[in-house]
């Protein structure tokens, strides 16, 4: 049961938000066809395995510099040299138009490194940019987990099949049909199912860099007509960016980073495959544009508008990077137990940072289930009266049903402890925050960020639960800036004023939703904005989700 839970979130985390309500009984119906169909495999102990590797050429980063247009803006953007600029983009417009410029503008390499690529509108203008950055020389290196790569081998392929382009997978399956079959021959080996690279980010010449919470898909740049992610990026300039590039590198030569051929052995020629390509990724939508003076919600013009004027308004300061070892949640060898610590660099790092908190730790998660260990830390924070904030999804706007069952385990006694708790209200949200902040169409949160005592904050990949503690591979940066970290801070507590509802226990002990209304504010019993029948199908599948697969 564990390993039909578990994949059965793997199978739905990234459900556009447009099906969470009106179909999410699919998503339980998939759970048990997954359950049918594993059982099915198990009695026929079937077992597909990866073939060889072939020719896997080891390439590094190439670091910026004055020899490119991107690295003299850059260059000359640093007030220092062991500086790194920083800048949010809240809106998904800007933060994909951000991707789109770094890879026109790109002259050298560009490193693109993603858990998704959808096959919409926006994945397609995404591929199609790097392919004619490929036209232009541009190095191409490609890296994207193969779990949602599902009937997109000939799109793939394609892009694969031009010059100065390479494409890897990583943890690829064996198999290459729909995504239930890989499930099925992959269950005798359940540790290697689980194990995915969550990574998001897009390097340019070595100089300038996005990453944060993204995938590429419509929903997350507030391009799907139903449905979208609040999520959070950071556009990176500065000393950091060479250590991104040797992160690249790390999952880039990687064991588990399979060159595309040897997966998907190509069946055309390379003119037939990059004619495909060019048929498959053809436009769906227009192009993302801005109006004249457009600004985000902080103030900030569109990243072209910069480019073209040559220099970056950016916040500098200093900053780690750090991320996960790409075999993270392998057995260590014999005698080298602690190794599994050390590959787990993001998790182990972001708890050093909370224990050295003195006043203030805000946690911005949308899959918040903090586990046994999670609650020590709390607990010893709410001991030394640091104040402890949580803003995660509500069950009605999370996509993910049977996490937010293993979060709400938790609810009680992180109000007990006095932890600040927050969940998003998707009506709230699209009804109040329609625009520079949330876009249209809310579904749900999806930003991951963690501020220190207003002085330094986490933004990246990792969820606060046990998936991205043990078995995702996660990326983000530690930014020691106080102005940085409260602009985090602030777009966390707008989120929270205008978007969501508060807990509280009533004196009686019972939970209570909070939902601000001005002069009244509302007050629920039950799980605000949910279905009925979801709020029961919960209770009866609650008690089956093991917790450490969640």
């Amino acid at each position: 049961m564990q390993a039909v839970v578990g994949v059965s979130r793997l199978g739905q985390r990234l459900t556009s938000r447009s099906r969470w309500q009106e179909a999410r009984a699919f998503d339980w119906s998939r759970t048990c066809r997954l359950l049918f169909v594993f059982c099915a495999a198990a009695l026929a102990t079937a077992c597909a395995s990866l073939p060889s590797q072939g020719e896997r050429p080891v390439s590094v980063a190439i670091e910026g510099s004055s020899g490119t247009s991107l690295g003299r803006i850059a260059l000359a953007s640093a007030p220092e040299r062991d500086l790194s600029g920083f800048r949010l983009m809240p809106s998904g417009a800007f933060a994909l138009s951000a991707r789109m410029e770094l890879a026109r503008r790109a002259e050298k390499s560009l490193d693109v490194q993603y858990f998704l690529i959808r096959h919409d509108a926006t994945g397609k203008a995404m591929l199609r940019a790097l392919r004619d950055a490929a036209l232009r020389g541009v190095r191409v290196r490609l890296l994207l987990d193969d779990l949602y790569t599902s009937g997109q081998d000939e799109l793939l392929s394609g892009l694969a099949a031009h010059e100065n382009v390479e494409v890897r997978l990583f943890n690829p399956f064996p198999t290459r049909g729909g995504l239930l079959s890989r499930f099925a021959l992959s269950l005798p080996n359940v540790e290697r199912l689980n194990h995915r690279m969550h990574n998001k980010l897009f390097i340019a010449d070595g100089a300038m860099a996005v990453t944060g919470g993204r995938n590429v898909a419509d929903e997350y740049f507030s391009r799907h007509p139903l449905a979208n992610f609040i999520d959070l990026d950071l556009f990176v300039s500065g000393a950091v960016v060479p250590e991104l590039g040797r992160l690249f590198d790390l999952y880039w030569n990687s064991a588990l980073a399979y060159p595309l051929g040897s997966v998907v052995p190509p069946r055309l020629t390379r003119p037939e495959l990059r004619a495909g390509f060019e048929e498959v990724s053809r436009p769906s939508a227009p192009p993302v544009t801005h109006e004249p003076d457009t600004r985000d919600v902080l103030g900030y013009r569109p990243i072209e508008e910069e480019l073209d004027a040559g220099t970056l308004d950016l916040i500098w300061d200093y900053a780690e990077a750090s991320a996960d070892m790409p075999s993270k949640g392998e057995a260590p060898p014999p005698g080298l137990e602690e190794a599994s610590i050390a590959s787990n660099r993001v998790r182990v790092s972001v708890v050093e940072h909370m224990r050295e908190a003195k006043s203030e730790v805000m946690l911005v998660s949308p899959y918040f289930v903090p586990g046994r260990s999670g609650m020590d830390l709390i607990k010893d924070l709410r001991s030394r009266e640091v104040k402890v904030g949580v803003l995660t999804n509500s069950l009605a706007s999370t996509d993910q049903p049977l996490v937010h069952s293993g979060y709400r385990r938790y609810r009680r006694s992180l109000l007990e402890l006095g932890v600040d708790v927050y969940e998003l209200s998707p009506i709230k949200a699209g009804r109040e925050g329609r625009g520079l902040l949330f876009g249209k169409s809310v579904g749900g949160l999806h930003s991951k960020a963690i501020v220190f005592d207003n002085l330094e904050v986490f933004i990246g990949s990792m969820n606060f639960d046990p998936r991205s503690d043990h078995y995702n591979t996660e990326i983000g940066l530690f930014i020691h800036s106080p102005r940085l970290t409260l602009q985090v801070a602030r777009l966390a507590r707008l989120a929270q004023r205008q978007a969501s509802h508060r807990l509280q226990l009533t004196a009686g002990g019972a939970l209570e939703w909070i939902t601000p209304g001005g002069a009244d504010d509302e007050v629920h019993t039950k799980e605000p904005e949910a279905k009925l029948w979801m709020r029961y199908l919960l209770e009866l599948l609650a008690p089956l989700a093991p917790e450490g697969m969640l």
